[in-house]
């Protein structure tokens, strides 16, 4: 027999002891006795226990347990995840149960029954285990929490009228549970807002969970979310712990939920409202406990549709509502943007020190940038690659094509789509890369810049045209 287990026995009766190591050694690789409490504290710290046998009465004529309770007391402050079986006389069970509500698993009473101890003993192995891991599993995601969430970067930068509003806001809601929805253009910054609300919550702590709605496929939106069973369709090979399971105790981050139709919406809605999802092929529902944050960048007037908005979700997700504003609405931060970046793109690709040239930040001022913020970190990445010296100047942004694209040429070159719209061209500038450079504005502005729709209609994925949109400066 596979023995495992570390067992300690604290008992004054030797003969206790004795029949106790007698027995348990045959059960466990690990059986240490002693009869002073006070050995305890020295005991824990020189090894961990899987299980502690501990009495309740100390000395003769002692039955009140006080001395149980201030010993079980001791080694739970010392290993909060210790599991503690007390040893009681026969009739002694109140305070047993008194013990139990202070910490301990179980009790055994005296004299005990050889059978009964193993037993008690061997669940409270597993118990320790269990807690062992689970313990371990908190670690493990406070730290993928802190990875996930650098803050050398990823945080919201500037101080104009409109981030300070948007700051207050967050302030105010981030400690409530209240659903939040985040409206914005596509790069603005919805899901640093969003993070921002989960960094200042009672949940800090727990998991962020982001979910892009815009890229589930439809076939798989309930495998997806609240997971599935083995065996419960043709690829479902194991079982599949759902992104609301998963995100349970920490934030779910719906990005892009106005990109969800119609009928998964319904689905959404009911599972919000019920706090409980059926994972695919399974009989019972699973409670979760979840913030539930949500972004768009639909208009409010896109959002009241009823064609493509269900108003009912938009109630429950809107509790409180955060706007976020364009770049080109609030120009006085990106100077201060551009800095951080580049002083960030610096030093992660190795490069010396740079600055900005007055003129340089005149016209990155002055750019509307279709894009957001997201676009102006992607040029600042390739600037600072790209550069050759230590000041950028405005050739190093390459922005004085943009407006041309936009119909400031007066010769053109038309392509005619299968829609019927018009692609305008410089004429006789057929360079491939041109023309593909010219599609995808074009479908980014028809889309008001949703990825995700941009995507489908070019026939790419949606990291393919974010390579493109880098690679040409959208």
């Amino acid at each position: 027999m596979d023995k495992q287990g570390s067992i300690l026995i604290v008992d004054d009766d030797e003969d206790i002891l004795v029949a106790g190591k007698l027995l348990l050694k045959r059960h466990f690789s690990n059986v240490v006795t002693v009869a002073d409490p006070d050995q305890i504290s020295r005991l824990l710290k020189e090894g961990a226990f899987d299980a502690i046998l501990l009495d309740m009465n100390f000395g003769p004529g002692q039955s009140s347990g006080d001395e149980g309770f201030y010993w079980l007391s001791e080694i739970m402050k010392t290993d909060p995840e210790a599991v503690v079986i007390m040893i009681t006389a026969h009739g002694g069970v109140n305070v047993a149960v008194e013990a139990m509500k202070l910490g301990a698993t179980d009790f055994v009473s005296k004299p005990w029954q050889n059978e009964k101890v193993v037993a008690t003993l061997s669940a409270a192995v597993k118990l320790r285990k269990t807690r062992f891991e689970a313990a371990n599993l908190r670690q493990a995601n406070r730290t993928l929490v802190e990875a996930s969430s650098p803050q050398n970067h990823q945080k919201i930068i500037g101080k104009s009228d409109a981030l300070k509003s948007i700051q207050t806001m967050i302030q105010r809601a981030a400690p409530t549970d209240a659903n939040v929805l985040i409206i914005g253009e596509n790069g603005t910054g919805k899901e640093l807002v969003a993070r921002e609300l989960h960094r200042l919550s009672k949940r800090s702590n727990e998991i962020f969970l982001s979910v892009d709605m815009g890229g589930i496929n439809e076939s798989l939106f309930d495998s997806e979310l609240f997971g599935h069973k083995k065996g419960s369709f043709t690829d479902a090979k194991d079982n599949r712990v759902g992104r609301l399971q998963a995100a349970s105790g920490g934030t779910l981050f719906l990005d892009e939920i106005g990109n969800l139709p119609l009928h998964l919406q319904a689905k959404l809605l009911t599972v919000l409202e019920q706090r409980k999802i059926t994972p695919v092929g399974a009989n019972q529902s699973i409670d979760i406990n979840v913030r539930v944050v949500a972004a768009t960048n639909l208009t409010q007037k896109q959002l009241k549709d009823e064609s493509r908005f269900r108003q009912d979700l938009l109630f429950r997700l809107n509790t409180v509502e955060v706007e976020v504003p364009p770049l080109r609405d609030r120009a006085e931060d990106i100077e201060e943007i551009a800095n951080h970046y580049i002083q960030f793109y610096c030093k992660k690709y190795d490069k010396p020190k740079k600055k900005l040239h007055d003129d340089a930040l005149s016209a990155i001022k002055s750019y509307e940038w279709p894009g957001n913020v997201r676009a102006l970190r992607h040029a600042i990445e390739r600037a600072v690659i790209l550069s050759q010296g230590v000041t950028l100047t405005p050739t190093d942004f390459a922005l004085e094509s943009h407006p041309a694209r936009a119909g400031e040429m007066e010769q053109k070159l038309i392509i005619k789509t299968d829609g019927n719209e018009e692609i305008h061209l410089p004429e006789g500038s057929l360079n491939l890369e041109n023309m593909e450079q010219a599609l995808i504005e074009r479908s980014l502005k028809k889309h008001r810049y949703n990825i995700s729709h941009a995507a489908k209609e070019l026939g790419l994925t949606r990291a393919a045209l974010y390579r493109r949109m880098e690679k040409y400066g959208f």
